[in-house]
């Protein structure tokens, strides 16, 4: 599907804030590598995909958090920002890329896997 001037591509921001992406806080989990693994598949993707960090998102007790935003066409279908907590391993990685592949929120269901570790934002 090509993209049309002006629309957003699903996008993901990935927090890199106090606890997200803290080898002290998950052990064991390549946080750098997981970064650079998204990057690299938003650079592949066409424009389908954009990847960016942020500061702390704020539910830290649930770290690594990586919120799936909705492209134009998704939001426009009803799709909403999907907030992902406990983004530690490759399975979890494999989901994100695959629904994002897929159109992401409002173009296509999330893999049910992914729905376990989906979180309430937090409240302002």
């Amino acid at each position: 599907m090509p993209i049309r001037y002006g629309a957003r591509p699903c996008s993901l921001v990935v927090c890199r804030g106090c606890c997200c992406g803290d080898a002290r806080k998950n052990p064991g989990t390549d946080h750098a590598g997981q970064l650079a693994r998204l990057r690299e598949a938003a650079a592949a993707s066409g424009g389908r995909l954009a990847v960016r960090t942020s500061d702390c998102l704020g539910p830290c007790a649930q770290a690594n958090v990586v919120v799936v935003q909705p492209s134009t066409e998704g939001r426009r279908r009803g799709g909403r920002a999907a907030w992902i907590g406990f983004t530690l391993d490759e399975d979890c990685l494999d989901d994100i890329l695959a629904w994002t592949a897929a159109g992401g929120p409002g173009i296509a269901p999330p893999p049910a896997t992914l729905t376990l570790q989906m979180i309430d934002p937090p409240k302002n």
